[in-house]
């Protein structure tokens, strides 16, 4: 990491009419001296680590930033001398370095949010669920659980609601709590993503370049 410019954070140890003092959780002045060697350690190097993480989040933000400027001038200068333009009606598209090794897509995806069908949804479901013999379905049984479990923000499992949505099943009720979770769905704005990709040649399989932590 020493070729890797951190992000200044400040210190930890602050030095002030020749007292050297740390600040608490709770905002409270410390002599360094009453804090415990460990703390000072572990303080010293979460700040460290912070900083090269600050200056690695500035880089990703000013690197996304810059692909979509440089894939508009493309697409601009396409539009001028062509009268053409790349992607789909819905804003996705491919692009690729003349000898198929390297590729950069960008694609949007509709945020959804879900509207009060959804509890009728629930109900329909649940009672499904209640009539069916208990062993008979419990793979759905646990799909339901985790769709309509909240998180910390209370918001429901979007993925397993649109693997309910996949399910085949031949009860009435089944299939009209499929349809109030479709009147449910709400797009509430829009997502861009970029990947970029490449492969040693091109009989091999495209591989995505990792831009996510904890895939790296």
């Amino acid at each position: 990491m020493s070729e890797f410019t951190p992000h200044p954070v400040p210190p930890g140890i602050i030095e002030e009419n020749g007292r050297r003092k740390m600040v608490d959780a709770k905002g409270r002045e410390v002599p360094v001296d009453l804090v415990k060697p460990q703390d000072q350690l572990m303080d010293e190097q979460v700040r460290k680590i912070a900083g090269y993480a600050l200056a690695l989040s500035d880089q990703l933000r000013r690197f996304k930033e810059h692909t979509f400027d440089d894939i508009s001038d493309f697409e601009a200068l396409l539009a001028q001398e062509y009268q053409t333009r790349i992607g789909g009606a819905k804003g996705n598209k491919t692009l690729t370095t003349y000898d198929g090794l390297y590729q950069v897509q960008v694609q949007v995806q509709d945020r959804v949010d879900f509207g009060p069908e959804l509890q009728i949804a629930k109900g329909l479901i649940d009672e499904c669920l209640n009539e069916w013999s208990a062993d008979s379905r419990p793979e759905i049984q646990a799909i339901v659980t985790r769709a309509f479990n909240t998180d910390k923000e209370g918001q429901i499992n979007r993925a397993e609601i649109f693997m309910l949505l996949r399910l085949d099943i031949a009860d009435p009720r089944w299939n009209r709590a499929m349809d109030a979770i479709r009147d449910a769905m709400r797009v509430v704005g829009k997502a861009t993503y970029v990947r970029v990709k490449h492969r040693p040649n091109t009989d091999a399989p495209w591989q995505t370049v990792l831009l996510d932590l904890a895939k790296v």
